[in-house]
């Protein structure tokens, strides 16, 4: 899908300024940031299918684009890339467990509007699906497809189905896929499906934001696992998140490894994407992450905001995993 036809601009709301725990400028809303949570407005539609089948580089495989949009198929680019996948990851169950591998990719990668799940340890992805079944795990915006997706499945699926997931994901090894760019300014973002497009030679204000946009847009709605991102973040951003991560009140490497890959409980939180991190900072802030392994997590973010948040993510999204 090379075209992805009219966008629409990203709203960035007004900020109330003030100064955070690192010294630099937050903005607190009644809402989450838009550019954490993009969504389409009411008006968006989809290119129409042109009847063409899609092709992505280095596979022999083509798909056709109703069979790129079907939640009950997980398009497999690239079958070396991973283990066979189970049938609930490949094609999911109908007509309420979508195909895990159709929002996080065959190969567990995801995108900016979801999550990573590659290299997830077994028994924290399975706590993650209980929380989101039993309301422990929600979210700031539950009305937000993909999320609310994610919660309809977990709440739908039935435990053997949870595991064969778990333990497929984590037999895959997470890649960074994520180049950070500090900068004044980004070229001027459209969200398009949950997710920021940015074309043209029109810059504005990077502001406290991260944009964080597919490489190659063609490509991510093909939903390749294989699409690189860049994420632009405000100058400073980098170093005062590796400030913070030192921090004795936060020292993220006591609980998720020196080197920030995780371990055999605790996830990885090194190279992820940081539009993904700076929301789960958010929402354990702001109670939506509530489960009973969520206590440190709460504990730490407590005392910070959102510039704090963004500063972490810029930081961790610049390691290798």
């Amino acid at each position: 899908m090379a075209r992805l036809g009219a966008a629409v601009q990203a709203l960035v709301a007004l900020p109330i300024i003030f100064v955070s725990a690192a010294g630099a400028e937050a903005q607190t809303t009644d809402k989450p940031p838009f550019w954490a949570y993009t969504y389409n407005p009411p008006d968006f539609k989809p290119p129409s299918d042109d009847g063409q089948p899609r092709h992505v580089p280095d596979s022999t495989v083509s798909y056709t684009v109703p069979q790129t949009r079907d939640r009950f198929l997980a398009p497999d680019w690239h079958p070396g890339d991973h283990p066979a996948m189970p049938t609930v990851v490949a094609s999911g169950r109908a007509p309420d467990v979508y195909a895990c591998g159709f929002c996080h990719r065959a190969s567990g990668t995801g995108g900016p509007e979801n999550a990573d799940v590659a290299g997830l340890p077994v028994s924290y992805f399975i706590r993650q699906m209980q929380d989101y079944r039993s309301g422990k795990r929600t979210t700031a915006l539950p009305d937000r497809i993909p999320q609310a997706w994610m919660i309809s499945v977990a709440k739908a699926a039935n435990d053997d189905e949870i595991k064969a997931a778990a333990e497929y994901f984590s037999a895959i090894k997470p890649k960074k896929l994520v180049d950070v760019v500090e900068t004044e300014t980004v070229p001027k973002p459209t969200v398009a499906g949950w997710f920021f497009v940015t074309k043209g030679d029109e810059r504005q204000p990077i502001g406290m934001r991260i944009i964080e946009t597919p490489a190659d847009v063609g490509r991510f709605v093909n939903r390749d696992a294989r699409v690189r991102f860049t994420a632009y973040v405000p100058p400073g951003s980098v170093a005062a998140g590796r400030g913070l991560a030192a921090k004795p009140e936060i020292a993220c490497a006591g609980c998720h490894g020196e080197k920030l890959t995780g371990t055999d409980v605790v996830p990885g939180i090194a190279g992820r994407s940081p539009t993904y991190i700076f929301r789960q900072l958010y929402e354990y802030r702001h109670g939506f992450r509530a489960g009973p392994e969520s206590k440190p997590m709460i504990d730490v973010v407590k005392p910070l905001d959102e510039a704090d948040f963004l500063a972490l993510a810029a930081y961790l999204a610049t390691l290798d995993r």
